[in-house]
């Protein structure tokens, strides 16, 4: 498997696992999110991924991870060493009742975000810039502008799009090809070894990688697909360990993604390899390059993780 992937068309060069830091701040103190990312970098990770609504649902702390990432930043000295990407435009997760379909992507709610990032995060420019919702009723001209904006003006360096349909990426694409830009070189879509089969979560606002989507990743080399939840909310896990009792009130839990879990197993054992290594080699055995956003529960994790870019696996290992 891939250990490096370059976006075409730009000057980025990952390895292909992402470190997702919803956790920074909350599961993971101070202390242990700087554990975290300096064994992820240590390791050849270079990929940190936030948003600047992580994590507005648990009060009285907005922006939370993003503060916590720009700390370890200031005490690390390493912001060169790292792809900072976070995301804007999300809907308001303070209210009472937070309603993720109340869009807030105009342009002042974008300028508002980035500028809050920024600051959360003590730098002056983030390198990918993600919208995190998409909102129909905008052109995605008006979109597309005011990430040039950004851009311009030297905040970001390049921008990308989070739970936006293929239709919706394709239209941006074509008015970014009008107008010469570069476009996204990004998405960030759910796409993990049990989507197949599982049942829609509840938020109806996140976007499946679906086989239309994948198709696009297939014909659109630079935009590079970004996975979330890339280890099925630790449904393979918990079955395996637990069994049936442990995951049934699961949206993974499926008679296809039992079959699977079979499966997983006996790949654990073909290669004598983790249940979370199996789970994330199933992305190098796409046929398009994607790095998959992981969140572990703590530095250990990221070694075991890691590893799992060196292990054989093949493309048949995932077949049912």
């Amino acid at each position: 498997m891939k250990t490096k992937i370059t976006i075409p068309d730009t000057d980025i060069t990952i390895h292909p696992l992402g470190l997702g830091t919803v956790n920074a701040g909350l599961a993971w103190d101070e202390r242990e999110t700087g554990r975290i990312i300096d064994t992820f970098l240590d390791m050849g990770g270079n990929l940190l991924d936030t948003a600047h609504v992580y994590s507005d649902w648990v009060k009285p702390e907005r922006a939370r991870s993003e503060r916590v990432i720009g700390d370890w930043l200031k005490r690390s000295g390493r912001r060169n060493q790292i792809v900072l990407a976070t995301k804007g435009g999300h809907p308001d997760m303070t209210a009472a009742n937070p309603d993720t379909h109340i869009s807030r992507m105009k342009r002042e709610d974008m300028i508002n975000d980035l500028e809050g990032s920024l600051r959360q995060l003590g730098t002056d420019w983030i390198d990918i810039y993600f919208y995190h919702r998409d909102d129909i009723s905008q052109p995605v001209e008006e979109l597309i502008e005011v990430m040039e904006k950004f851009c311009r003006e030297g905040k970001i360096r390049y921008y990308a799009c989070s739970n936006w349909t293929t239709s919706r990426m394709k239209a941006a694409d074509a008015y970014c090809r009008e107008q010469g830009y570069r476009g996204f070189i990004a998405n960030q879509a759910l796409l993990n070894l049990g989507y197949r089969y599982m049942n829609p979560l509840d938020d109806d606002t996140l976007v499946y990688a679906d086989e239309e989507m994948q198709q696009y990743h297939r014909e659109m080399k630079g935009n590079l697909l970004m996975p979330y939840m890339g280890v099925c909310s630790g449904f393979f896990h918990k079955y395996i360990a637990k069994g049936l009792v442990a995951v049934e009130d699961s949206a993974y839990c499926t008679e296809g993604n039992i079959k699977m879990a079979e499966r997983v197993k006996d790949l654990c054992e073909k290669y004598h390899a983790t249940v979370s290594q199996v789970v994330l080699g199933f992305f190098g055995q796409q046929d398009f390059d994607c790095a998959p956003l992981y969140g572990p529960k703590n530095a250990e994790q990221i070694d075991e993780a890691m590893k799992a870019f060196e292990i054989p696996f093949c493309k048949a290992d995932y077949e049912l």
